[in-house]
């Protein structure tokens, strides 16, 4: 999911009211928001008083909980496996595909001289869409692409929504990796993320990656972010035949508590200037002081890929077979068909909205719009908000 950062370069929705007017309106709007702050703190409050049993109850592992694991005594092997494995090679459908033709809804498609870029999405019948992108870079190697995704310390340097990303614990033997990273949005609680992953490397140095939410004893849950609980995500980095090129295919499903339909709109108008970004940031690549924390654990850990996969996605790339596509592993419930009808579009009241909500986020960020208009946005935010999670789609805390 692209930073909602990347859409605030709008001009000023919003022009400051003449001099000495709007007073009443401000004082009236101020009084109306510090009501519904008031109400928020107290349930916040008591929510913390509930958590806190919880948080204390998870105890400290010991200081060596990051170190080289041995055998299954770390208790984390079970957290990816190579089932999962199975399922993103069935998922990402490892050959040519038309996710059009499988419910897919084309988002968009652009590209330049040295990248381009595809995505889709496809609606699910509670929460956020699963998306489905494949991204095209020119001259780069699989193994300098690999590295660069991998690369935690590298992405904090030119993603600014990552603040921090620290290591929780590794083990050797199941090639599993435990982190947590920090996301920060404009007017959004911090995204706190505790994830688990595992890397692969095929005989034809092609790549795979699965990542899952977890929890873990060093990450307590905390009230100044929100605990994000669903991400899956998987991707596969192959080369390009016959190019100097290589590509990544990437499916995601995450959500993470933001209003559905802002997210959307984000990722529709925000993700190929972030695509430009990353692939600057990759040029940049690899750094000049050496490997970092990331990628010397990765280069310990990453495992081979099963021969009896091998030998299954060499059978598919000689004769190419469309494959329906799921989130790994499914969230969805069994029996629905992958050859479903594309999803509507979105209404004009929903586009509306959507704009609104974008414009109050631009205004707000900025920083100069008058009082009145600023807290008239921010009760508007919040309705939205609330609205959405009436609706019957469960949310977390903004």
């Amino acid at each position: 999911m692209p930073p909602l950062e990347i859409l605030l370069g709008a001009t000023e929705l919003w022009r400051p009211t003449a001099r000495g007017g709007g007073w009443a309106t401000a004082a009236a709007l101020l009084l109306l928001l510090v009501s519904h702050l008031s109400v928020l703190l107290v349930r916040r409050y008591r929510r913390g008083r509930l958590i806190q049993p919880e948080s204390a109850a998870a105890t400290p592992a010991p200081s060596t909980a990051a170190a080289p694991s041995s055998g299954s005594s770390t208790g984390i092997e079970g957290l990816v496996t190579e089932d999962d494995l199975r399922q993103l090679v069935s998922s990402l459908g490892v050959g040519d595909r038309e996710p059009e033709l499988e419910g897919w809804e084309s988002v968009i498609a652009m590209g330049n001289d040295t990248v381009s870029y595809k995505a889709w999405c496809e609606k699910t019948k509670e929460g956020p869409p699963k998306y489905l992108s494949v991204t095209t870079y020119e001259g780069c190697s699989t193994e300098l692409l690999r590295d660069f995704y991998m690369d935690n310390e590298y992405r904090m340097e030119w993603d600014n929504t990552v603040t921090k990303h620290e290591q929780l614990q590794y083990d050797e033997n199941s090639g599993i990796e435990i982190g947590r990273t920090i996301k920060k949005f404009p007017i959004l609680t911090p995204r706190e993320y505790i994830l688990a992953w595992r890397v692969w490397e095929s005989n034809d140095n092609s790549f795979y990656c699965l990542v899952k939410e977890c929890e873990h004893s060093l990450a307590p849950i905390q009230r100044k972010f929100v605990r994000v609980r669903l991400l899956r995500s998987g991707w596969c980095i192959t080369k390009v035949p016959g190019r100097d090129a290589c590509q990544i295919t990437v499916l995601h499903h995450e959500d993470n508590g933001m209003n559905i339909e802002m997210a959307k709109l984000a990722f529709s108008k925000g993700i190929w200037k972030y695509i430009c970004k990353m692939n600057n940031a990759l040029r940049r690549y690899p750094q000049q002081h050496g490997p970092s924390v990331s990628i010397l654990t990765m280069q310990r850990l990453i495992k081979k890929f099963p021969q009896a996969l091998q030998t299954t996605v060499d059978e598919s790339r000689r004769s190419p077979a469309n494959t329906a596509a799921a989130v790994v592993p499914s969230t969805n419930s069994p029996g629905t068909s992958p050859c479903k009808k594309l999803v509507k579009k979105p209404t004009r009241e929903t586009i509306a909205s959507g704009l609104l909500l974008i414009g109050s986020i631009v205004c707000l960020s900025k920083g100069r719009s008058n009082l009145g208009a600023q807290l008239a946005m921010a009760f508007f935010l919040k309705k939205t908000f609330k609205k959405d999670k009436e609706s019957g789609s469960p949310r977390g805390k903004n």
